[in-house]
């Protein structure tokens, strides 16, 4: 349990994931701990709330209106220690593209899904309203905050927990993995190779979402060097002032 003001931050589920055994939450406590959790953050952040439409079904996403606003926040001891920037706070093309490609294209009841750099938690939100058993997880535990609350928002359930891909400690494998927008670092693309072939169980399968960038293309490498096979997606992004290509990759061992 992580507190935040006034605000117990539980986490949902019941699975053992980095040392942590997550508690069981009922739907009675959920339904009383959203306006509680809206509250909080609206406190600490300035706030905008959007509505999407994924595979025919209506969902609303909570995110922060001004993600650079909270670069003030970052101390300088802090940032040298994991240069960590607050990309969580944006929903990005590439996360509503994932989701999108999720609700259309996959059947997901009954599965396993762990999402990293899940942010606020769009992708693992729609892949849990599509019968998935969903963990969502991130680095940052601000961004956790928001992924609890839009599983709540959503009316699905939806467990959380913070994750490292560089040092992953997780003793249960996933049928399915996603990410989105994640290739943006040099430093952390073994690690992210790393972590899915640590996170997929046998015969599991990786979606990664990207807008096109040149070092997915290194990351691609890597992966095909760790006995994965690649088969990309094209889309297009058309939601906002001007259209961005995303590609999905599908990863699979060999």
């Amino acid at each position: 349990m992580a507190i935040f003001g006034n605000f117990a931050f539980v986490l949902f589920g019941f699975i053992e994931c980095n040392g942590m055994a997550m508690m069981q939450v009922s739907q009675e406590s959920a339904s009383s701990e959203l306006p509680l959790l809206y509250k909080e953050l609206a406190a600490e952040y300035d706030l905008a709330e959007t509505r999407y439409t994924f595979g025919g079904q209506a969902f609303t996403f909570l995110s922060v209106l001004d993600s650079y606003a909270l670069l003030d926040r970052i101390s300088p001891e802090e940032f040298i220690k994991d240069e960590q920037m607050p990309y969580w706070a944006e929903i990005w093309p590439s996360a509503i593209t994932l989701s999108s490609f999720i609700a259309d294209e996959l059947q997901l009841e009954g599965l396993r899904v762990v999402e990293i750099g899940a942010g606020v938690g769009m992708a693992s939100t729609v892949a849990a309203r599509k019968g998935a058993a969903v963990l969502a997880t991130d680095y940052s535990l601000e961004a956790l905050r928001f992924a609890r609350y839009n599983g709540l928002k959503n009316r699905v359930a939806l467990s959380c927990e913070r994750l490292d891909w560089r040092l992953v400690q997780c003793s249960e494998q996933f049928d399915l993995l996603f990410a989105a927008d994640v290739l943006y670092e040099r430093v952390n693309l073994l690690p992210i190779v790393t972590a899915i072939d640590k996170l997929l169980a046998p015969g599991g399968v990786a979606y990664i979402a990207d807008p096109r960038r040149r070092m997915a293309e290194q990351f691609l490498e890597l992966a095909a060097e760790n006995n994965f096979s690649i088969t990309s997606f094209p889309k297009k992004y058309s939601g906002g002032t001007v259209p961005v290509s995303v590609n999905i990759y599908k990863m699979s061992r060999r």
